[in-house]
Order: structure tokens, then sequence, then C-alpha cells
């Protein structure tokens, strides 16, 4: 029963079902029949539409193009405007305002820039020659302004204004500018050049700072413009021109190898004390002051900044170091060491700040050219030390002196010698170029040898006197002025006491040798010896007639001792009076115990005094005399 109903009630169900189905289903054609009537009045619609479409677009589109167009003519329009302004401008030219000539410049580039990249534009090509034209023109008066401004504001340095850049100790004395800081004295050459290099130099002002940016900005853009060549030429030829200017009035001048070989020595000595001067002027103060005006008015132009700088100071620096080459290439000569030892020096000191300033490959041949002379000077200084010492030795001339006196190559070498230490560490620099031995060993070689030649030479020229005695003063003067010299200068430190004391020995030998000579003789006839036994005669059995003899003969001696001596000359006066008493301790005791043994039986005799004519007194007041250069006119007074 429960079964039969629930079938009962599920076919009900199924039934219900169905029937709903089958009105969906009616529904959904009549849907698809009212879908189907739409979609064929759209297609209707979508086809009369299509037309209108089209139109529309195209209008859309013509706008589109209108307003390109119009903006591109607006854009063409405003360079033209902006070109028109700028060439205003540019046939104001630069010099009322330079700033905004400037800006000009820079917009014209602009509408190069523009008409070259809308080529399109039917008119770009003759408005790009047009704007080019200006272009040329504006750079053209860039460069007029540049080369006014640089001639305008370049002045040549006048020499006084120079001098007050120095530091005190270089700057000449009042009325002798003309010698400024010329060759110092040798006296003092190592305290000059220590002054020298620790000097402070007031820089110089080329051009008033106030131009430069002016200068700078000019440069600057006709470098920006492609005319970097313009600019290295103007640049070249307005401050080259100035700075030879410069150097000329200072004294500088161009000089060959054969003008300096045929000028006076004085002439030449004069003219380069002044070359070192100008060198230390041009290097710390003209060159120094052109690089630090280069490096302003080029800066940020590094492709031509060096090579600009080098243009401009090439020929002078070629000037100045022509002549040092001329000098160190010149021929040898003694007298020439110091002034190359002078121009080493300098070019020594200079050289670093040379190397700083003359930097860059542009600047390379100033360079190696300075360093160059400063090698070539230490070689020929060198090899004239070696030519001096050479001279010393083989010096032939003849002139004897008389009197037996300091012969003048003795006094010349010792001044030479003494000079050479007043040039100690620029010497020893010098031995250190060529040899990496201790150079106060060299110094004190080289010194020896020198001294070692004098001797020798000195040996050499004693022979010339016929008189033994004068040969013997002649060598003791000689040695004697060199080991008193040697004693109060540097050279002792360096030769040392063994040296000092060796050669005191040596100049007493020679005044023993003297003494020898020339008063063994006169001694004899003041002995009491027999005559030809040899023996002492105590009894002192000597004849009137002996005596008289002896008394003759010692008068004559002494007389013509005392005639010919007195003319010679012994120059230092401890030496003159240590050898006259040297002398009077072995002569005047012997005449007094002569005199006093002998001259009663003279006395007693008939005219005593044509023999006895001198007393021991007399003959000390004429030994008084000895030695003294003087003639015989003025001994008889």
């Amino acid at each position: 029963m429960g079964v039969e109903l629930a079938m009962e009630t599920l076919s009900e169900r199924a039934l219900l079902v169905r029937d709903s189905l089958q009105k969906s289903q009616t529904i959904t054609d009549n849907m698809v029949s009212i879908l189907g009537s739409f979609d064929h009045r759209l297609s209707s619609l979508e086809t009369a539409m299509r037309p209108t479409q089209i139109r529309t677009h195209s209008i859309r589109r013509a706008h589109e193009n209108i307003d390109k167009t119009l903006k591109a003519a607006e854009l063409i329009l405003g360079q033209f405007d902006l070109s028109r302004q700028a060439e205003a401008k540019i046939l104001r030219g630069p010099h009322e305002d330079l700033e905004s000539y400037l800006q000009a410049i820079e917009q014209l580039k602009a509408n190069v820039q523009f008409f070259s990249n809308n080529k399109s534009f039917k008119s770009a090509d003759g408005a790009l020659n047009h704007v080019n034209n200006i272009l040329s023109k504006a750079i053209s008066k860039l460069e007029d302004e540049f080369r006014n401004l640089l001639t305008i504001y370049s002045k040549p340095v006048e020499p006084d204004r120079l001098f007050e850049c120095l530091p005190n100790s270089l700057r000449p004395s009042s009325g002798n500018q003309g010698d400024a800081g010329g060759k110092s004295s040798t006296n003092s050459n190592e305290q000059n050049n220590k002054n020298a290099e620790n000097a402070v130099y007031t820089p110089l002002t080329l051009i008033p700072p106030r131009v430069l940016p002016l200068l700078h900005d000019l440069a600057y853009q006709m470098v920006q413009s492609g005319y970097q060549q313009q600019v290295l030429k103007i640049y070249r030829e307005i401050r080259s021109a100035v700075l030879e200017t410069s150097l000329r009035r200072l004294g500088v001048e161009r000089l060959s190898k054969d003008d300096v070989q045929k000028m006076q020595w004085e002439v030449l000595e004069a003219k380069i004390g002044n070359w070192i001067h100008y060198m230390r002027i041009a290097v710390k103060l003209l060159f120094a002051g052109e690089k630090k005006l280069c490096d302003q008015v080029l800066s940020d132009i590094e492709i031509i900044r060096i090579l600009c700088f080098s243009e401009v100071t090439g020929n002078s620096v070629a000037v100045l170091l022509s002549f040092g080459d001329a000098i160190a290439r010149s021929k040898r000569s003694p007298e020439k060491l110091f002034v190359l030892l002078d121009m080493y020096e300098i070019m020594r000191e200079l050289l670093p700040e040379i190397e700083s300033i003359f930097e860059g490959k542009p600047c390379t041949e100033m360079r190696e050219s300075a360093a160059g002379l400063t090698k070539r000077l230490a070689q020929t200084a060198q090899e004239t030390f070696g030519d001096f010492e050479e001279a010393v030795e083989k010096d032939a001339t003849k002139t004897a002196v008389l009197d037996g006196t300091v012969h003048p190559l003795t006094s010349y070498v010792i001044n030479y010698v003494k000079f050479l230490f007043d040039y100690q560490s620029t010497l020893k620099q010098l031995f250190q170029e060529f040899d990496d031995n201790d150079p106060d060993s060299q110094l004190a070689s080289v010194t020896t040898r020198i001294m070692q030649a004098l001797q020798n030479n000195l040996d050499g020229k004693s022979k010339q006197y016929r008189d033994p005695a004068l040969t013997q003063l002649f060598l003791m003067n000689n040695i004697h002025y060199i080991v008193r010299s040697v004693r109060r200068s540097e050279a002792k430190d360096l030769l040392g006491d063994d040296w000092v004391q060796r050669h005191r020995r040596i100049v007493q030998q020679h005044a023993n040798q003297y003494k020898r000579v020339s008063w063994s003789k006169i001694l004899q006839f003041l002995s009491v010896q027999a005559s030809g036994s040899g023996a002492p005669d105590p009894t002192a059995g000597l004849s009137r007639a002996m005596v008289k003899d002896r008394f003759k003969n010692f008068n004559i001696q002494f007389e013509e001792l005392h005639q010919r001596q007195s003319q010679w000359t012994v120059p230092d006066s401890e030496l003159r009076e240590s050898l006259r008493l040297s002398v009077a301790e072995v002569l005047l005791p012997a005449y007094r115990s002569f005199h006093k043994r002998f001259g009663p039986m003279i006395e007693s005799g008939k005219n005593p005094q044509k023999y006895i004519k001198y007393s021991p007194e007399d003959l000390e007041h004429m030994l008084s005399e000895f030695f003294e250069n003087k003639t015989w006119v003025e001994q008889r007074r």
C-alpha cells in the first residue's frame, strides 16, 4: 500500500516535469525567433551606417593633420624668430655684451641642428645656409674680439717691473741695472746660490684678472666651433711677440758660437753674468707667468693648451739656451771654468722648475735641451779642469821673477784653487754627473794634483836662475806662499795636516839651502883656521897681512851680497824676518869673534878703516835691508 502510494506520487511529479520542459522549449523557440529578427535588422542598420563612419574617420584624420601642420609651422616660425633675434645680436658684435653674444652663437648652433634634422621642410636647405653664414660671421667677429682683447692687454714687461718681482738679494743695485744680478762675487758663491734657491719671487700678472674670463670664453667658443687653429695662431703670435720683446728689453740677445769666439774675455764674462740673471728671470717670472696665463685662458681646452704654451715660449727658450750652448762649445780656457760652474749651477737650480713648467709632449724638446745644456756645461767644466791641471804643469813662460819673489803663476794657481773651494757643492755635484765615487775624495785628489803640477813647474822655473842662492830663495818663497794660502783656506781640511807639515819642512829645507849656498864662503873668511892646514889655530897665529886680507875679502863679499840680495824679495814679513835672523845668528857671532880677536891688530896699524869698514852693529843694520827689493840707487841713499 505504501509502495503504490509512492509510485503514484512519483508519476505525478514526472508528468509535471515533462509539462514544464515542453513549456520551456516553446519559450526558447519564440526567443530564438525574436533574436533572429533583431540580428537581421542590426545587419541592415550597419550597412546603412558604414558610409557615415568612413566620412567621420576621414574628418578626424584631417583635423589631426591640420594640428600637426600648425604645430610644425609654429616650431619652424619659432626657429626663424630665434634666428632673427640671434642675428640681430651678432650684427651688434661681441664688444658691447659678450655674454649675450655668446648666447646668440649657441642659439645659432641650435638652429643649425634643428634645420639639419628637418630636411623635409622644403626651405630647410635655404634656412640652414643662412644660419651657417650668420654663424660663420659670428665666429669671425669672435676671432677679431679675441685678437683685439689679447692685443690691448698684452704689454711687454719692463725690466724695472721684473726687478721688483725679484727677492731683495737678487735685485740690481741702483745705477747698475745693466748688469742686474750679474756675476756674483766668487767669494760668496755658495751663499749666493743658497739664497737664490730659497728666495721668494713675486708672481707676475701679465693680463688683468678681470679680462681673463672674457678671453677664456672667447677661446672656448672658437674651439667648440672648430676654430682651434685660429685660437692657437692668434695666441701664439701675440704672446710670443710680447715675451720676446720683454726679454729683449731686459738685455737678452741672440749670439752664435762665432759671436762668442770673437768677444774679448771681459765682455764675454759680463754677458755670461747677465745671462745667469736672465735665466732666473725668464724661468721663474716670465715663463712661469706665461704658463699660468695659458692655463687660465685655455683652461678646459686641453687640445691646444700645452701646445699653445710651447709655441709661445719656444723661440725665447731657444735664444737663451743657445747662448749657454755657445759658451759650452766654445774654445776652452782656464778662466772660463768659474763662469762654466756658475752656468752649470744656475741650470741645475732651474732644471726642476723647467721640468714642471714645460710639461707634456709639445714641450719635450725644451726640457731635453735644458737637460742637455746642463750636462754639456758639466762636461766642459770637467774638461777645463783637466786642461788647467795640464796647463799648470806645462806652463812655459820664460819670464823669470828677477827678485825671487812669488811667481805670478803661483798666485794665479792658488787664487784659482781658493775660488774652486767657493764652488765646493757645485763641484761635488759635477763630479757625481760622471763618477759615483766619493766627491770629497775626488776634490781632494784634483786639488793635490794641481798643487803637485804647480810645484813641478816651479822646480823647472827655478833652474832659470844662475845664482843657486836665488834658486833656493825662489822655491822657498813660492812653496811658503802655497802652504800659507792652503792653511788659510778650506783646502786645508781637504789636503790634511800631513800635507801642510810636509810642505812646511820643504820650505825650511830651501831656507837652509839658501843659507848654505849664500853664506858658507863668506864665513870662511871669519874662520880662525890656519891657511891650508884645516885644523883650528888656537893661537890664532895669523899675520897682519893675512888678517887684512881676511877683512878685505869679507868686506867685498858682504857688499856684493848686500847689493844683490837687497834687491831680492821675501814678500812674507814673518818669513823675511825669520830668514834674516837665521843668517844673523850665524854671521854676527862669527864676525864679532873675529873682529874682537883680530881687530886690534889692524886698528894699531895704518888706515885701519880701510880694512875694518863695519862694526857688528853696521852688519846687523845692513842685514835688515836684505830681501827688501831695493834698487842700487836706493841702497846708496
